[in-house]
């Protein structure tokens, strides 16, 4: 008697596209951005390929996840709360994001916030002047969520400036 076994290779892409969210992007197999995932959402991370999450808005936030470390970190993966203010996002922001997810290594991340704001636009900067991804790529993927304005606008511009990157926001 023999057993056959069939081993599929793991597809990052459509399992990130199982995540229920709001606004989730792909951006590559280690790395995904989205809005406030539900309970469910979060209690699966681990089966859709997850190994740590990074969590960007306060956790008293009204649409937040009660629990939502004790939901991620019990599945083993890592958690971790950096409470950007919306209103106020700064650099030192920024660079605790971009350092936090250097840190993280080649473990699949998910970026999340309460509707991809906040993450998208983290996400975009660190593509950019970390990873050192063309500027028009990168903002696809940010655009495809939102248009950034108001402080988010200024962060943004003020850390292209700074890194001397030419490339202006529609």
């Amino acid at each position: 008697m023999f057993a056959l076994c069939i081993v599929a290779p793991f597809d990052a892409r459509a399992q990130a596209t199982r995540l229920a969210a709001p606004n989730v992007v792909v951006i590559s197999e280690q790395l995904v951005t989205s809005g406030q995932p539900s309970a469910a959402a979060l209690a699966s991370l681990k089966a859709l390929g997850f190994d740590a999450v990074i969590y960007l808005a306060p956790a008293t936030v009204s649409d937040a996840v009660r629990d939502e470390h004790r939901i991620v970190t019990g599945q083993g993966l890592i958690f971790i709360n950096l409470p950007v203010q919306f209103d106020e996002p700064s650099a030192s922001d920024f660079e605790t994001f971009a350092a936090l997810l250097k840190g993280l290594g080649n473990r699949r991340v998910l970026v999340h916030c309460q509707i991809n704001l906040r993450a998208s636009s983290f996400v975009f900067l660190y593509r950019v002047l970390s990873l050192g991804d063309p500027p028009r790529r990168a903002y696809d993927a940010l655009s495809s969520v939102w248009v950034p304005h108001g402080p988010w606008r200024r962060l943004i511009e003020s850390e292209l400036r700074s890194h001397h990157i030419d490339f202006e926001l529609l």
